[in-house]
């Protein structure tokens, strides 16, 4: 595990040189993958503020204690995914010149943030989002020059704000979503840090990160928690 700041960024650009397997199953199918939407979002870490991680104790997580992910929660008027907690980020247009591209572009228009204070470390590979028949590549970022965050455009964003990678993974954070898909029963990654509930797409991909990059704690399975939809 990164006990600094250096090892975890190295350690967010191994992970997007070798890949991984999302290994959600069959529940995250598209119900028309040949009509899906590509769109990309900005997984940003970094020291986003001075404010130190809440989870301490001898479980702490041997993160950096100030290693943040830059989050954001939706409006809760969108048509999809509203009021969710989601990594800045949407659609790709026809001027991108791709996910890296795409997910700069939206970041700056969602949160008013630098881009040349970032550094793009690669790309993860894209994750179905059947709810809305979209194909999403995460891009990690590390944050280089830190510059000021907010909700530009209310209707789409309603808060900007940073949580600490040590309190995402207190195992005391850590619960399932459980769903049914097609008459089968899946249970899915989420967190609940600070009153916030971080769950679907996004928890998916902070928590098969965590785990690929061996930063995760062992945590209990059986605690669920219900989205308010």
């Amino acid at each position: 595990m990164p006990a600094h700041s250096d090892d975890a960024r190295a350690d967010l650009a191994a992970l997007c040189a070798r890949g991984l397997d999302w290994g959600t199953g069959r529940s995250r199918d598209l119900p028309q993958a040949a009509a899906a939407r590509h769109a990309a979002v900005l997984v940003l870490f970094g020291a986003l503020d001075a404010i130190p991680a809440l989870a301490g104790g001898p479980a702490a997580p041997a993160v950096p204690r100030d290693l943040d992910v830059l989050l954001l929660r939706r409006a809760a008027t969108l048509g999809s995914h509203p009021g969710q907690i989601a990594f800045p980020g949407g659609r790709l247009e026809a001027s991108d010149a791709g996910p890296i591209a795409a997910a700069l572009r939206e970041a700056v228009e969602e949160t008013g943030l630098d881009p040349a204070g970032l550094e793009p470390l690669g790309t993860l590979p894209a994750m179905p989002v059947p709810v809305s028949n979209h194909l999403v590549t995460p891009v990690p970022a590390w944050w280089t020059r830190p510059s000021q965050v907010a909700a530009i455009d209310h209707a789409e964003t309603v808060d900007v704000f940073r949580v600490p990678v040590a309190d995402l993974l207190d195992p005391a954070n850590r619960a399932n979503t459980a769903h049914t898909v097609a008459g089968l029963d899946y249970r899915a990654p989420a967190f609940t840090v600070g009153g916030r509930l971080v769950w679907g797409f996004t928890a998916i991909v902070l928590s098969r990160m965590f785990d690929e990059l061996g930063w995760a704690e062992p945590w209990d399975p059986d605690r669920i928690v219900h989205p308010d939809r």
